[in-house]
């Protein structure tokens, strides 16, 4: 009769020895990675720092309320004039990029003081005073707390001399103007052209007349004629006629005659090269271009500058 084996019983092996099951471990929990346990670390450390950073702005926003009762102003004015005591205002204007912009003009339109509430300074609207300046393209205005203000200027550099109706003036190379003084001291180092509409043109004729080595040198004055073409005013006193759109071929067509020929040293007039099949050319029987007219003689259509060397 088989033997009934009692329940509860300890279990046996095979040598009939019993047994009893282990019991098991209850499981551990996760140990916390690298990256969980810094950002633990971090929050430690940042709450002392987000303490003390509440407490001061607490302490600013405190005083400004006492300083600011019965202040008249903008809220930005009386905010920066409540945090002058707690060390908030100008004592350095670090000016980077200025060559040209007279130092008056800048700060005349900066506004700003030395002593002035810092916090009141309004960055836009001295960006805005300053790009007004015709020698500054973009101005950068910033606080470095607690007490300096950087300005960084991008200025616009000055690519020729624009001669129109008897006046004179610097422009960009976009041409934008400059300046209408002090011209004198960039007329024997800069292009001059001549005429109404010929500031928007200029870059993209000097830069194909640039292609050409032969003509370096020989250029006094590039004359807009009628909005449309250039006439250009030679040291030799000849007017080249450039005609309309085509002025690469044509300028190219005058290196080579100045090549071959030394077409650009002789006594000539006018160089007719508006017709790209042929070439006009008139022996100089008046005054040369370059020199400059009496007022009984003076012509729109030519640059009134003196002959200038050769650059």
């Amino acid at each position: 009769m088989p033997r009934v084996k009692p329940q509860g019983s300890p279990s046996q092996n095979a040598r009939g020895q019993s047994f009893r099951p282990r019991p098991q471990q209850a499981a551990l929990p996760d140990r916390p990675g690298r990256t969980k346990m810094a950002l633990r670390r971090f929050r430690r450390l940042l709450r002392p720092t987000l303490f003390v950073s509440v407490a001061v702005l607490a302490l600013i926003v405190g005083s400004g309320a006492v300083r600011m009762i019965g202040h008249g102003g903008s809220m930005r004015e009386r905010l920066g004039a409540a945090t002058v005591d707690l060390g908030f205002d100008v004592q350095n204007i670090v000016v980077q990029g200025q060559e040209k912009t007279p130092k008056e003009v800048l700060f005349k339109a900066l506004a700003v003081h030395q002593g002035d509430p810092i916090l009141s300074v309004s960055l836009p609207d001295a960006k805005a005073r300053l790009e007004h300046i015709a020698w500054i393209r973009a101005a950068t205005v910033e606080r470095v707390l607690p007490h300096t203000l950087r300005v960084v200027l991008d200025e616009r550099r000055p690519f020729a001399v624009w001669q129109n109706k008897g006046n004179f003036a610097l422009i960009d190379q976009a041409g934008n103007v400059v300046t209408d003084s002090d011209i004198a001291a960039f007329v024997p180092v800069l292009p001059v052209v001549v005429g109404e509409g010929a500031p928007t043109e200029a870059a993209k004729l000097l830069a194909l007349y640039d292609k050409f080595p032969p003509l370096a040198g020989r250029m006094l004055a590039a004359i807009r004629v009628g909005q449309r073409r250039w006439d250009l005013c030679m040291t030799s006193g000849a007017i080249v006629q450039l005609p309309e759109g085509a002025e690469e071929p044509a300028l190219g067509k005058l290196a080579e005659l100045q090549t071959e020929k030394s077409l650009l040293d002789r006594p000539l007039q006018d160089i007719d090269l508006r017709l790209p099949d042929r070439l006009r050319m008139t022996p100089l029987t008046g005054t040369p271009c370059g020199h400059t007219p009496s007022p009984a003689e003076s012509d729109a259509t030519k640059p009134q500058t003196p002959a200038r060397k050769p650059a």
